[in-house]
């Protein structure tokens, strides 16, 4: 039977260390209350900062959606360090690490309960801790921002070229200031997304809101690399330019427009076994060239299953392990915007 549905009064267990009111820099945490074997009444300790100098915009800075991608919390950890009230006019709240048990764990989801945070909107103040995440940020911190920023990168399975998305939205309007956030990120490319499943992603929730979404993918391999760390400070500088919280100039080099106009973008795998790719990140392909093989690693002598491009374009992301079973995502194809 499906759970009862929350009240819509019902408090948020989460209490913030931080007054998201006071001007100045405070550090502190969003403690969750956790009571396990090892801690009866315990709490999960989500680090946050807040950055406020008077009135003005709210920016709200993200990474770790995912525990195993990196670029976002490097880039937050160190920004939390150096931001200065005096510097900005508004308010700069930073989490490097919204799923902080996943984090910690060096996982996609969450330890405790599997959770996929991206997956888990808009929560439950009474689920599960996953859930009590996303629920805290669906009702108390997006409902503050006027653009939020979620800084991924493709973790252990994938691989990227270092891009930041956005969506094409019902709201023109919203779409295009979002697309114009986006460009500001100054990625090294700037795609047009197109998600396989929208419901329940963090990014879905702020764009209900009518909030400015900007997501990235810096690369992947489930680690970051000084290029992909380098375009992540640099992007949100520019954000918080762009939205005019941070004075002077932003840093601005060429970015490639991507675009995923269907869903022959992805291909996907139907055999389990140890890939080959056929091509590499950025590589031009055409319609039915190869894009990788899966051999069949549990005996010789059998031959090798090909995946082709269903689309001309070039190769924006790959699935990273050696092996790979049915189901996976093999490879994505973006076309170029001239």
């Amino acid at each position: 039977m499906p759970a009862p549905r929350t009240p819509p009064d019902t408090p948020s267990p989460v209490v913030p260390t931080v007054d998201y009111h006071k001007d100045g820099v405070q550090h502190g945490h969003l403690r969750l209350p956790y009571s396990r074997d090892e801690s009866a009444w315990g709490s999960v300790m989500i680090p946050i900062s807040v950055v406020r100098n008077g009135e003005g915009p709210t920016a709200l800075l993200t990474g770790a959606n995912h525990g195993d991608e990196y670029e976002g919390p490097i880039a937050l950890f160190g920004l939390a360090m150096t931001l200065r009230a005096e510097d900005i006019s508004g308010r700069v709240i930073i989490v490097p690490a919204m799923n902080y048990p996943a984090f910690r764990a060096a996982a996609r989801t969450s330890p405790i309960d599997k959770g996929n945070l991206n997956r888990a909107f808009p929560g439950r103040p009474d689920g599960t801790v996953t859930e009590k995440i996303a629920d805290y940020f669906q009702r108390a911190l997006l409902p503050m921002a006027d653009l939020a920023l979620d800084i991924h990168a493709g973790g252990k399975t994938l691989d990227f070229l270092p891009l930041a998305a956005a969506h094409v939205l019902p709201d023109k309007a919203l779409g295009a200031r979002c697309a114009a956030a986006m460009e500001a990120f100054n990625a090294p490319y700037s795609m047009t997304m197109l998600e396989i499943d929208a419901a329940g992603m963090y990014d879905t929730a702020a764009e209900n809101m009518g909030k400015v979404f900007v997501s990235t993918e810096l690369g992947g391999g489930g680690t970051a690399t000084a290029h992909s760390v380098a375009i992540a400070k640099k992007g949100v500088r520019n954000v918080l330019i762009h939205i005019g919280i941070l004075k002077g100039p932003p840093v601005v080099e060429p970015s490639v427009r991507l675009d995923m106009p269907s869903a022959d973008c992805f291909t996907f795998a139907e055999h389990d076994g140890l890939l080959e790719p056929a091509v590499d990140l950025g590589a031009a392909v055409r319609r039915g060239d190869l894009l990788a093989r899966i051999w069949p690693s549990d005996r010789t002598g059998a031959p090798a299953f090909d995946y082709r491009a269903a689309m001309d374009g070039l190769l924006a992301a790959r699935h990273f392990p050696g092996r790979v079973g049915s189901g996976d995502c093999l490879a994505v194809v973006a076309v170029r915007v001239d």
